[in-house]
């Protein structure tokens, strides 16, 4: 996931560098980025462009896919075969391509699904550090259960305000 931030970063470094001063406009998707990008940058900055958001998601998929198989492996004791694994975590994004969906759009609506998993790894994550039996002499203290739990509540309650945002149609 560090490696998703540091292009993310250095992808927004560049744009704001490159668009600061310029009259174009606002850009509303990838697409336009990346054209404008071409225009103000030469050729090759669009495709380093287009490159880093495949690094970035191949980066973040690949995360996903791993901590996915540690969870199944370790918590409930099963194995899915590596090319189904593999093409369960790809076909949402090769049906996006393949019906032809603002990228822009699906990538907003794929952040929202996927913000919509972290409470149901969040709170089992505070239950199991704080539980003496299951962790030992590792266990959270209480201060760092109640910091964690503060936490916990914000992020699940963000989350709860972005899908009534998304449902809103704000």
């Amino acid at each position: 996931m560090g490696v998703a931030g540091v292009i993310n970063i250095a992808m927004l470094t560049v744009a704001a560098a490159a668009f600061h001063g310029q009259s174009i406009g606002p850009l509303q998707g990838l697409d336009e980025a990346f054209k404008a990008l071409g225009s103000s940058l030469g050729h090759g900055a669009d495709i380093v462009f287009g490159l880093g958001l495949l690094a970035s998601g191949l980066s973040s998929s690949s995360v996903g896919t791993l901590a996915g198989q540690v969870v199944m492996q370790g918590f409930i004791h099963r194995q899915i075969p590596i090319f189904l694994r593999r093409a369960i975590t790809m076909a949402p994004a090769l049906v996006v391509i393949a019906v032809g969906l603002d990228p822009s759009r699906a990538l907003v609506l794929s952040q929202v699904v996927l913000s919509f998993g972290i409470p149901f790894a969040l709170i089992p994550l505070l239950l199991f550090c704080r539980d003496r039996d299951l962790m030992g002499t590792l266990v959270n203290k209480r201060s760092t259960t109640a910091i964690a739990t503060v936490v916990v509540a914000v992020i699940v309650s963000l989350n709860v305000f972005l899908l009534y945002l998304l449902v809103a149609g704000r």
